[in-house]
C-alpha cells in the first residue's frame, strides 16, 4: 500500500513516515500542494494523507484539485483546525477521513485501516487465503495456525498479494508497493522476495506469472 503524505512541518513528516513504514507502508512525501497535485496525476498512490496548512496553497485546494483528477482516491485530511465548520467544509471537499491535531498514532492507523478496506474485499483487519491469514492490525502472518515471522518488505509483498488474491499484480506494481521515491531497487530484488515467502508459505502459494508478475490464486 502506497500513501503520499503532504506534510510541510519536515519534523512531523519524518517522524509519521518512520512510523508508517514499520506498519508495512511504502511512503512518499512532499512538503507543498503543487508538487502534490503533480505527484497525483503522474502516479496515484493508494492513499493520500494530506494536511491542510501547507506554504504554497490552501489544502482545501490541494483536494479540490485532487478530486478533478481522481474522484475515488482515498484522502485523510490532518490539520489543526478543529472547529465543526472546519471539519464539515473538509468533508464537502471530498475527504474521506479527517483527522485533527494532535492525534495519537494508533488512531491515524486505525484511520487507514479502514480507508484500505474500502478499497478492497476485507471487512476487518484479517485477510485469509487458503491457509494463510494475515491480520493488519497486529501485523501478524499464521500459515496452518503457526506465526510466520517476516521482515517489513516480505510483508509488504504478502499483504498485497492477499488483498488481491486471484489477480495478477506486475514487477512494477509491486515494487512501487515496497519501495518509497529514491529508493535503491535491486534488479532481483522481488524474485529475492518471493523465494523466501515461497520457502516460509509453501512453493505454490505464489505463483509466477512470466512476463508479467505475481499471483496469490483464489481457493
Amino acid at each position: 500500500m502506497q500513501i503520499l503524505l503532504v506534510e510541510d512541518d519536515a519534523e512531523l513528516a519524518a517522524a509519521l513516515a518512520q512510523a508508517l513504514r514499520a506498519r508495512g507502508y511504502a511512503v512518499n512525501h512532499v512538503a507543498q500542494g503543487r508538487l502534490a497535485l503533480t505527484a497525483v496525476r503522474t502516479e496515484a498512490p493508494d492513499i493520500v494523507v494530506l494536511d491542510l496548512g501547507l506554504p504554497d496553497m490552501d489544502g482545501l485546494q490541494v483536494l479540490r484539485g485532487i478530486r478533478a483528477h481522481e474522484r475515488h482516491l482515498p484522502v485523510l485530511v490532518l490539520t489543526a483546525r478543529n472547529s465543526v465548520d472546519d471539519l464539515v467544509e473538509g468533508l464537502d471537499r471530498g475527504a474521506d477521513d479527517y483527522l485533527p491535531k494532535p492525534f495519537a498514532m494508533s488512531e491515524l492507523l486505525a484511520r487507514l485501516r479502514v480507508l484500505e478496506r474500502r478499497l478492497g474485499t476485507s471487512t476487518s483487519s484479517e485477510i485469509h487465503v487458503g491457509n494463510v491469514s494475515l491480520d493488519t492490525a497486529r501485523l501478524e502472518v499464521r500459515c496452518d495456525g503457526v506465526t510466520v515471522e517476516l521482515p517489513r518488505r516480505e510483508y509488504m509483498l504478502l499483504k498485497a498479494l492477499m488483498e488481491n488474491a486471484g489477480k495478477v499484480l506486475s514487477r512494477a506494481s509491486l515494487e512501487s508497493r515496497l519501495y518509497g521515491w529514491g529508493e535503491e531497487v535491486a534488479s532481483n530484488a522481488l524474485e529475492v522476495h518471493v523465494h523466501h515467502l515461497r520457502r516460509k508459505l509453501g512453493t505454490q502459494f505464489i505463483q509466477t506469472v512470466r512476463g508479467v508478475g505475481y499471483r496469490i490464486p483464489r481457493p
